[in-house]
């Protein structure tokens, strides 16, 4: 697992070991930087699942002004922090060892572009889009990232959101939400 573009470009991430993780492989990061690469530059990332902080890490690689990334697990958060010191990209993220539901309850930021990858085989996905879709964190035209098992199947759209794009990567999802009318 490395950074794949950007200032911290083929810098080798940690990530954690166990059942517990499962971290983006590069061909669906790839993809998802892919589709959003013009969007990236100056804007505030939240990734929600951070896990490795391997997604706002790449954000941040690539121009992303701020990020904050969330995990609920210590241990995550000690392998997170590591990577942000190897790439160098510490002064513009905030680390939050915290529940998803928790953060996403007391948090006051707003943010362009959101990352969820959550456990596939929990209904937490679903949970944080709703919870989203409740609150006011979201700026008018964010983009919403969601990793997921190809079998879990997503609303077209929720709140002021709709679903822009469906990706399939062998057993990985990735749908993609935008503020807005449907074109």
């Amino acid at each position: 697992m490395r950074v794949i573009a950007g200032t911290a470009r083929s810098v080798p991430l940690l990530s954690r070991d166990g059942l517990n993780t499962r971290p983006t492989a590069d061909r669906v990061k790839q993809a998802i930087f892919n589709i959003i690469q013009f969007e990236i530059e100056g804007r505030q990332v939240l990734d929600l699942f951070g896990g490795s902080g391997q997604l706002a890490i790449e954000a941040l690689s690539r121009g992303a002004a701020e990020a904050v990334i969330v995990d609920q697990s210590k241990d995550a958060i000690s392998i997170i922090r590591q990577n942000l010191t190897k790439t160098k990209l510490q002064d513009r993220t905030e680390v939050v060892c915290s529940d998803y539901m928790e953060y996403l309850n007391h948090t006051k930021k707003r943010f362009d572009i959101v990352f969820l990858d959550p456990p596939y085989r929990e209904k937490t996905l679903e949970n944080a889009l709703n919870r989203i879709s409740e609150i006011d964190i979201l700026k008018s035209d964010a983009i919403i990232v969601c990793e997921k098992s190809v079998e879990k199947v997503l609303p077209d759209s929720f709140a002021a959101f709709h679903r822009a794009g469906e990706y399939r990567y062998g057993t990985t999802g990735v749908t993609i939400y935008r503020a807005g009318a449907l074109a």
